[in-house]
């Protein structure tokens, strides 16, 4: 089953230490790059929580925020960092003699500072065990999420490899006509010429330019092609890579195909197939 690489999810948890949120989003990328906002309490805890959205997102980009609010503490104290204040009580009065008009100072100002106020200290592994359940919930959801996204991408990647295989097909019964036509073509060229020809090497001549048209190997490849995508599509992996050079196999082809067209409906089918298979890499670029 694909999965799409973008996705959100949002995740919330009451704690004994206040109210945790877990909030996960991913984008494209070439490979997995895991990013980080977390408390200063559960830092030490990064590379594990790396390890384990690893286990369940193979590549993109994820963005990772986890948001501690605490709760009130019940004792009513409030504990000042007495350094952290006599510090800012130092800058204040040299800002006071720069700027002798400048208003005083409100102490509650300062007690909003970030730090004046000391947080009791939390212990980093039950903080830790909360955050795992939380950070595994908004994983399930992000997983659902890119998964039905990914679904509704395979979706369209079948409709269009239908297409291209009804287009294949159509220029597959055609050739012998367009081969047909081009022989024709070419004895009426040299009938005009009024010369006289040798007829075994005129048809070692209209034999090559046959062999020079032909597209039985291209549509042998693109049916190849084809087949291999549709299986790639069904396997229970990230395979965002492998359709993508998939997709370059492909598109080789149609041009291949375009290239030896010898009539313009098969000049047609060409850019058509091309323009399928710019929608599906298109696509792709979105699969895991």
């Amino acid at each position: 089953m694909l999965n799409s690489m973008t996705g959100f999810a949002r995740a919330v948890t009451e704690t004994p230490f206040g109210t945790l949120t877990c909030e996960l989003r991913t984008v494209n990328h070439r490979y997995l790059d895991v990013q980080f906002r977390l408390p200063d309490e559960l830092r030490p805890k990064e590379i594990d929580l790396r390890n384990r959205i690893g286990d369940s997102v193979k590549r993109g980009k994820v963005e990772c925020s986890l948001h501690l609010r605490r709760v009130a503490s019940g004792s009513g104290e409030l504990r000042l960092n007495e350094a952290l204040v006599g510090q800012l009580g130092a800058r204040i009065q040299e800002i006071v003699r720069l700027l002798p008009e400048a208003c005083s100072v409100n102490p509650v100002d300062v007690l909003r500072w970030p730090g004046v106020v000391a947080e009791p200290e939390i212990d980093t592994e039950p903080l830790f065990m909360e955050a795992s359940a939380l950070v595994d919930e908004a994983l399930q959801a992000l997983c659902l999420m890119r998964e039905s996204e990914g679904a509704r991408i395979a979706e369209m990647l079948a409709s269009r490899l239908d297409d291209i295989h009804g287009i294949a097909a159509g220029v597959r019964v055609r050739m012998p006509e367009v081969l047909a036509a081009v022989r024709t073509r070419q004895k009426e060229r040299i009938d005009k010429l009024d010369v006289e020809t040798d007829p075994a090497r005129l048809e070692t001549e209209l034999a090559l330019i046959a062999q020079k048209l032909d597209v039985d190997e291209e549509l042998d490849r693109l049916e190849s092609h084809i087949s291999e995508v549709t299986a790639t599509l069904k396997k229970d992996e990230a395979v965002g890579r492998r359709l993508d050079f998939l997709m370059q196999e492909l598109n080789r082809e149609a041009n291949t195909l375009g290239s030896k067209s010898a009539d313009t409906e098969t000049t047609n089918a060409a850019v058509d197939l091309k323009v399928l298979i710019e929608q599906m890499r298109e696509q792709i670029q979105n699969i895991e």
